[in-house]
């Protein structure tokens, strides 16, 4: 296996108690067409002091049209491969953002939806790492809010 890695980060955006999902285009590379929370690869920043959070802000404003405000609070971090080079995906949580999100990039998203944490009640199919965060998220919103 490569030493070759990329840095993924994720935003799981809260309104009314809700997520925002996106569906990823068909034609990305890992997991097209699969609903995920929005984000994407950072880039590098040589003078940032927050360089995880500025590209999180960075994605969100680039594909779906949010600007993200406030904190963002760590949720957790998992690995995955695109072909042998890892991912360590990083997702944070907020609920502090303006605007109303669109598709922005539609050769990122596909679709965008809002859905309740209960996934069971979701009106679109969730991979499992996507439910593993959002519940990850959930937990760390109770710890801090409540």
């Amino acid at each position: 296996m490569s030493y070759s890695y990329i840095i993924n980060v994720e935003a799981a955006i809260m309104k009314n108690g809700q997520f925002l999902l996106i569906q990823r285009s068909p034609e990305e590379e890992h997991a097209g067409g699969l609903y995920s929370l929005p984000g994407g690869k950072m880039e590098f920043s040589p003078d940032s002091l927050d360089v995880l959070e500025d590209n999180v802000r960075r994605e969100i404003k680039e594909e779906i049209g949010l600007t993200l405000d406030g904190d963002l609070t760590y949720v957790h971090s998992n690995t995955f491969l695109i072909g042998d080079i890892q991912v360590l995906n990083v997702v944070f949580l907020t609920a502090d953002f303006k605007g109303e999100p669109y598709i922005k990039s539609p050769e990122e998203v596909a679709d965008m939806v809002w859905v309740e944490p209960d996934l069971n009640e979701s009106p679109v199919p969730i991979p499992p790492w996507t439910a593993n965060s959002i519940q990850k998220a959930v937990e760390r919103q109770s710890k801090i809010y409540f």
